[in-house]
């Protein structure tokens, strides 16, 4: 939580407008015996399986007030992605402006449903998604009411980090060509010159 609190100072310092956490039920994500991702050994070289971990990184309601109040004092925007249904219904409850759609979560469409009922501007994150699952997401947001001009849908690539001969950026172009809508660049390449570029091809909101 102290490591969290010095995370939102320096975001507020370094100038950018929104501050994400993750709001998760561990038991709800991952089985007993799901191993983790091969990228989480790499940075962690603990032997554990992914539940344990994510039991560690599991914020409760109280520190995630205690977030938000560190964000309100350091005048930047806090945010919150969703994993599960009671999560969302937490965030919900919170009044937040806006919901960030993560990856993993595009084709829930339950989900999607209830963020796009709330007609609140909405991020939708698209990694390991093909056309037909973001065009299906897109609807379903639409559908339960959510405008055309809240939603934002971002490119991304599912590593961590992302290697810069996998980021093809030309994706930005062709999802603002297809789908008429706000794009943005969700960023996991090491350093800042790839989120630089994705301004240059339309990308109106940076996730770092």
């Amino acid at each position: 939580i102290q490591n969290a609190k010095k995370l939102i100072k320096l975001s507020a310092e370094a100038g950018a407008d929104i501050v994400k956490f993750q709001t998760f039920k561990s038991e709800k994500v991952v089985t007993n015996n799901a191993r983790k991702a091969n990228y989480q050994i790499d940075n962690s070289n603990i032997e554990e399986t992914q539940l344990n971990m994510l039991q560690k990184l599991e914020l409760n309601n109280n520190q995630i007030d205690q977030l938000i109040k560190c964000a309100n004092s350091n005048k930047i925007e806090f945010l919150s992605t969703a994993f599960d249904m009671e999560s969302l219904d937490y965030l919900i409850k919170l009044n937040l402006k806006r919901f960030k759609i993560p990856s993993g979560e595009i084709t829930n469409l339950p989900y999607l449903r209830k963020i796009g009922e709330q007609k609140k501007p909405t991020i939708l994150s698209t990694g390991m998604a093909d056309m037909d699952e973001i065009h299906k997401a897109i609807s379903t947001l639409l559908t339960a009411g959510l405008s055309k001009n809240l939603l934002t849908v971002m490119h991304c690539t599912s590593e961590y980090p992302a290697p810069f001969h996998e980021v093809n950026l030309n994706a930005l172009s062709s999802l603002k060509r297809d789908l008429k809508l706000n794009i943005g660049y969700s960023d996991h390449t090491l350093g800042m010159e790839v989120a630089i570029s994705s301004v240059a091809l339309g990308a109106r909101v940076i996730e770092k």
